[in-house]
């Protein structure tokens, strides 16, 4: 009898090496060009900032002294730290500074996985979750709502990204103990965050940037963006609340129940909660304090990876002391150093994955708008396509141009000196306002987060929920084609309107 074969999703770094593959030959096909960048000034909450930015018109293929366009072809493998196909992992993950992608954010997911393996070992979230279980009675579901709203918030206030990662480290086997699934602490927290982001009015990483870049005043414009944050919100709950309840009837539908089951270790099984103690409240109250030092820190003082990273380590060894202290799971202080690597272990696949993805936009040349490169060709060839449809089309367009350019550049910040001196003059052209064009970024900026592999922020939530990135794709890419209709929808409505 033969039985019917099953289709298993490729591995997160099969996907990733097919990506690289293609993107070396298109190398062979493109060919490369460069823009001219000047220094631009705008004023945010009363400060003048600076930003390097494309001039507009200024853009020019490379040639070579006979006047033929340059393809200059991916190597197989080149020496002296350039980037060739085979380059691509190494460079990949040592690409980049502290300050971002991809070293720093590799680092920052290995030390926050390594300071949340001891907040972990300490069991103090365990017992807690336990203790929380048998007092709701049912009525922990309500939880998922405020939640939702809370990481919405954060991420349309202060850009609440990369956070996500160490809430999930907190939130998934909170989510998988209460009968609900990994799936469901990465929607609450790192999915709210981006719908908060995408449709933030106020967002100084990403709307105050491109609305500088535009020449648009800055956070103006507020009004349809709080809307479409409040409905975009309401549907993400309303998504996140029906997946909740349904695997809350039955776990083994949700996809990641095989993964789920790593939070059901042998060592929880054999250790049933026997009391919620002292030294366990001053667990979770350092983890409380350290987030609110957290917040503080991203909002009155711009603390971002390097900072992020050392306050979650503090948060954790002052956690590992406590349960040395009061024998919280018989810690030792050896057991400091062994759960710190167990908690790094468990995030090296996502921070690999990190370096693997940043290798894609090296082997295209990189991201500098003023080095040749084939996703600056990207980019020209976008903006002249754009300016020739109607202005209802335009505006579609340009969301959707900025949808795939996120896979290639996420950090929003960038993304917005790259693509903004282009789509500003193009909105002019096209007929529509300046105000739609940096809608339509800020959308295809912030949705797209959700499902790129090239997002570290993604890969490390996932990695902290130990959700596979492929397993992920399955599960969100039919709710981000629904967000992604009614993000046209709303650029649709801000052109009718002359927003």
């Amino acid at each position: 009898m033969n039985q019917k074969k099953t289709w298993n999703m490729p591995h997160t770094f099969v996907i990733v090496f097919f990506v690289v593959l293609f993107s070396a030959i298109l190398t062979f096909i493109v060919p490369v060009g460069m823009f001219q960048t000047e220094e631009i000034t705008y004023t945010l909450n009363g400060e003048e900032n600076t930003r390097t930015v494309i001039q507009p018109g200024s853009f020019e293929f490379l040639k070579d002294e006979n006047g033929h366009l340059i393809r200059q072809g991916a190597a197989l493998f080149k020496s002296g730290g350039e980037t060739g196909f085979l380059n691509y992992v190494f460079e990949g993950l040592t690409s980049g500074d502290k300050w971002g992608s991809a070293v720093g954010v590799v680092a920052f997911i290995l030390v926050i996985g390594g300071a949340f393996g001891i907040v972990m070992k300490t069991r103090a979230i365990e017992e807690s979750l336990l203790s929380v279980i048998s007092k709701s009675k049912g009525k922990e579901i309500f939880l998922i709502p405020i939640l939702f709203f809370l990481f919405s918030l954060g991420g349309a206030v202060f850009g609440m990204g990369e956070e996500a990662i160490a809430f999930a480290f907190i939130l998934a086997p909170m989510m998988v103990t209460m009968g609900y699934d990994g799936l469901t602490a990465v929607l609450i927290t790192y999915i709210a965050t981006q719908i908060g982001f995408a449709t933030s009015w106020m967002n100084p990483f990403s709307v105050a940037i491109a609305q500088g870049v535009s020449g648009v005043p800055v956070l103006s414009g507020s009004g349809l963006r709080i809307i479409m944050w409040i409905v975009f919100t309401l549907i993400g709950i309303i998504f996140t609340w029906r997946h909740a309840v349904k695997v809350k009837k039955d776990p083994m539908r949700s996809l990641s129940y095989h993964s789920d089951q790593s939070f059901h270790s042998e060592e929880a099984k054999d250790q049933v909660s026997a009391k919620f103690s002292f030294g366990h409240i001053l667990v979770l109250l350092t983890l409380l304090l350290g987030i609110i030092w957290i917040v503080w820190g991203v909002t009155e003082r711009g603390y971002y990876i390097p900072e992020i990273a050392t306050q979650f380590f503090t948060i954790g060894l002052v956690s590992g002391f406590i349960a040395i202290v009061f024998k919280l799971n018989n810690m030792r202080i050896n057991d400091l150093a062994t759960s710190f690597t167990e908690g790094a272990k468990d995030l090296l696949p996502a921070a690999l994955v990190v370096g693997m993805a940043k290798g894609i936009v090296l082997i295209l040349g990189g991201d500098s708008p003023d080095t040749p490169s084939v996703l600056n060709t990207a980019l020209y060839g976008a903006g002249e396509l754009i300016g020739d449809f109607p202005n209802m089309l335009s505006a579609t367009f340009m969301y959707l141009f900025q949808s795939v350019f996120n896979f290639f550049v996420v950090s929003g910040s960038a993304q917005a000196a790259l693509t903004m001196p282009l789509m500003a003059p193009l909105a002019d052209i096209a007929g529509v306002t300046r105000q739609v064009a940096v809608l339509a970024f800020q959308l295809g900026d912030g949705l797209t987060n959700i499902i790129v592999p090239t997002s570290a922020s993604l890969l490390g939530t996932l990695g902290a929920a130990r959700v596979d990135w492929g397993i992920w794709a399955k599960f969100i890419y039919k709710f981000l084609l629904l967000l992604m209709a009614i993000s046209i929808v709303f650029i649709m409505i801000a052109v009718v309107i002359g927003y």
